[in-house]
Parts: C-alpha cells; structure tokens; sequence
C-alpha cells in the first residue's frame, strides 16, 4: 500500500531511484491491498479511462513521458462534509473556486491543496462516480485525508470516515493553487492557507515546469 500520496516526494524518490526518460518505471498498489468492493457494497466498475471525458479528451502531459514514476493507485482516508454544517454555512453551496459544489456525475472534494492540487481528479473504486479536488478544509491541511461533497447530512453520516482504493486520473495544477492561495493569505483566519501556501512554495521549484499546471496520471 502507498501511504504517501505527495506527487512532489514521489518524482523525488523516482529520480534517486534514477528513473530517467530511456527507464521510466510506474509504481501502483498490490490488488491485494485494493478493496474488491467499496463499503457500502458497490462491485467494482471497468475503468473509465475511455469514459470520462478529463481521462479522454485530456491535453495534460503525462509525468510518466518524461521519464518520472508516479503511481496512481492509492489507499486513501476519506470523509465527507456538507454545506449544511455551520462551520460551512457562510459558503453555502460554493466551492473554494466560487463555482457551485457538484453531486452528479463529477463530485467536488476537498483536500490539502498541497498534497492533491485544485483540479486534482480522481475515482473511488468500486463507485462511478469522478471526483475533481475543487476545495479545501482547515481540518485537512498537513493530512492526505479527501473530504467528500454530501448535499445533506444524512448522506454526510452515512459516509461517516472510509478508508478506500483511489484511482488518480489526473493531478491538478500546483500553479494555480499557489495563485489562488496567495490571494487569500492576508485575511486573519487563514491560517490553513498560510500553510498551504508555504508547502506549496517549498516543493514547487522540484516540479517539473512542464508538470507544475497539472499532468495526466
């Protein structure tokens, strides 16, 4: 099992390890280690890989062309929240981006931006669901914890706190996170942000240029 989900400390070890362009070498997690089912029963789905539009129209270079390892199997915590709690109140049905949390198809989550950048996408095995990193929580930051949109709190309690077999489809991009960030540094509550902000400013000179705006998994 790949505890540590950091993209970042990942392309590090790959390049110790010498992993060049002429030997790239992917890594991912046992099957063994990987759920047949999720918990609340859900059979495995095929791939989406062919089916979801991120996975198939996508323009992102792949880390794994210029030559880095990058798994993109992991096992996860996850939560869920929603915007009826009170300490979400105040956003309502917004997201950190400002556009509306989704519950459909795609489904928004909210992560350490520093750990799985904005725009991070990903699917729960066993589930057909996408999901897209397009917020962030006070409670996640320094954590590889992904907290899960719910619309009400019963769909809230039912998730409850799951560990499960991720599949990244794609990483986010560090660039944007850094700029969104930065713009909410000042305000005297932010301190996550802050957080955030200084850990994405200490790993981003060790991103590939090429990758730092997001990369295929």
């Amino acid at each position: 099992m790949i505890s540590d989900t950091d993209p970042v400390l990942i392309m590090a070890r790959s390049q110790a390890a010498g992993d060049t362009l002429s030997t790239p070498t992917l890594v991912s997690t046992s099957p063994s280690t990987m759920p047949a089912t999720n918990l609340a029963g859900y059979a495995p789905v095929p791939p989406m890989t062919q089916t979801s539009p991120s996975a198939s129209t996508s323009t992102l270079e792949s880390a794994q062309d210029i030559g880095y390892a990058i798994p993109k199997d992991f096992v996860v915590k996850t939560t869920a929240y929603t915007h009826l709690e009170a300490d979400s109140l105040q956003y309502g049905t917004k997201s950190a981006l400002g556009d509306d949390l989704k519950f459909g198809r795609v489904r928004s989550a909210a992560a350490d931006w520093s750990r799985y950048p904005v725009g991070t996408r990903f699917r729960i095995k066993g589930l057909p669901y996408e999901y897209v990193v397009d917020d962030y929580g006070s409670a996640l930051v320094g954590t590889d914890t992904i907290d899960l949109y719910k619309p009400d709190n019963s769909m809230m309690d039912q998730w409850g706190s799951r560990n499960v077999g991720i599949e990244v489809l794609e990483w986010g991009s560090f660039e944007e996170s850094k700029r969104i960030l930065e713009g909410r540094q000042a305000k005297p509550d932010a301190d996550h942000v802050r957080k955030m902000l200084r850990s994405i400013e200490q790993k981003i000179d060790k991103i590939p240029a090429r990758l730092r705006d997001g990369f295929r998994a």
